[in-house]
């Protein structure tokens, strides 16, 4: 392995072996000096053997210099030993990061300190609740609780569908249902048991549109109220709004939605005779139904957000 340097040794080298990048080393083993050679006598020395003192220098020299080299020759053995030790080292604290107590590792069944399995989290089988329906709310007046009246339900003094502006004329609450209706409308309203019939008129391009919201304790009983209809709404006048749909043709219409029925009578301001082809008078008739629709689920939403955070709902 490479460490940003030359390769190291991977061994540390022995005694004996030619070291990392040196020259053989000298023949003579570390510490053993070499045999003096019994130098000849001197001349004029007889059966004395006088020294030769200049081979005995040379020797001595000689020893010094290979005793020099082994020295610097073993110091290298012990730099590359250890340098081979320690490039080991490297190698294994990389393994033991790698592959030993180190490792960062993510237990499929982790252990209590007792030894017993640690439980996991744990999810309910049961599925929650559905939210409330808005449409219960509505349907029957031991749900229905939330405030009722006329600017309740038609708020504001303009009304705006899809880019259509209409402005708000008169408006009334009253408990006499009957009173408020054309026709056959009023027994209708009675026998089914009417609570209440609250008004508001709106005009827009000469077309004066009056919606009637019917208020009963049942969606049974609105339900029957708009399949037996007949007749229609009474047109609401006054704050701006002159007398319409008074003995002459008119467009009316009948729905409901849960304790509700609601009902549009629609006509020209100046008295004229709606026909088939009087697509404003349809539109006008269609915008404010669909508005008083909006407005009775609206209250079936509040009242179900309402209930849905409550405690214990």
């Amino acid at each position: 392995m490479s460490f940003g340097g030359p390769q190291w040794p991977q061994e540390p080298q022995q005694p004996g072996q030619q070291p990392y990048g040196q020259q053989p080393y000298g023949q003579q083993p570390y510490g053993q000096q070499p045999a003096y050679q019994q130098p000849g006598p001197f001349p004029g020395a007889e059966g004395t053997h006088t020294p030769d003192w200049g081979a005995l220098a040379d020797a001595s020299a000689a020893g010094r210099r290979r005793k020099r080299w082994l020295m610097i020759g073993g110091g290298v053995l012990a730099t590359l030993a250890v340098g081979a030790i320690v490039a080991t080292a490297v190698v294994n604290s990389n393994n033991t990061t790698t592959n030993g107590k180190n490792d960062t590792v993510t237990p499929t069944d982790s252990a209590s300190p007792t030894g017993s399995p640690t439980p996991g989290p744990s999810f309910s089988s049961v599925a929650p609740p559905p939210p409330p329906n808005p449409k219960d709310f509505i349907s029957n007046e031991k749900k229905d609780k939330a405030p009722l009246s006329a600017e309740g339900l038609f708020p504001g003094k303009k009304l705006t569908m899809s880019g259509r502006v209409y402005t708000k004329g008169a408006t009334s609450s009253t408990t006499a249902c009957a009173s408020v209706t054309q026709g056959a409308l009023g027994s209708v309203l009675q026998k089914n048991g009417c609570d209440r019939v609250i008004r508001a008129t709106y005009v827009k391009d000469g077309v004066a549109i009056t919606v009637g919201v019917a208020v009963f304790s049942t969606e049974a009983e609105a339900l029957k109220a708009k399949n037996q209809a007949s007749g229609g709404i009474a047109p609401l006048t006054g704050a701006g709004v002159g007398d319409f749909c008074h003995a002459t043709v008119c467009l009316r219409r009948a729905n409901s939605i849960g304790r509700y029925a609601y009902f549009t009578q629609a006509g020209f301001t100046n008295g004229k005779k709606v026909t088939t082809a009087d697509k404003g008078v349809f539109q006008a008739s269609d915008d404010l139904g669909t508005f008083a629709f909006n407005q009775i689920y609206a209250r079936g939403r509040t009242q179900a957000s309402a209930a849905a955070g409550a405690p214990g709902e």
